[in-house]
């Protein structure tokens, strides 16, 4: 069964019971990656990283050419 199938599903037997709708797929999704985004850079910061421009900061690292 698809996602938009059992969406489907829900929402007629909410409406068959009187209860509220769900929310549809996909309409909390841009909400789920901010909150994830404000836990990862909570938890560097309670660990004393640093809490942007670790990504970049590691690929400098990665790519710097090493002095011989």
């Amino acid at each position: 069964m698809s996602i938009t199938q059992q969406y489907l599903l829900d929402t007629h037997r909410a409406r068959t019971l009187g209860e509220p709708e769900p929310p549809a797929p996909g309409r909390h999704d841009l909400q789920a990656v901010r909150a994830l985004r404000e836990y990862r850079r909570f938890s560097a910061v309670i660990a004393e990283r640093p809490a942007r421009g670790r990504v970049r900061y590691a690929l400098r690292r990665r790519l710097r050419p090493r002095a011989l």
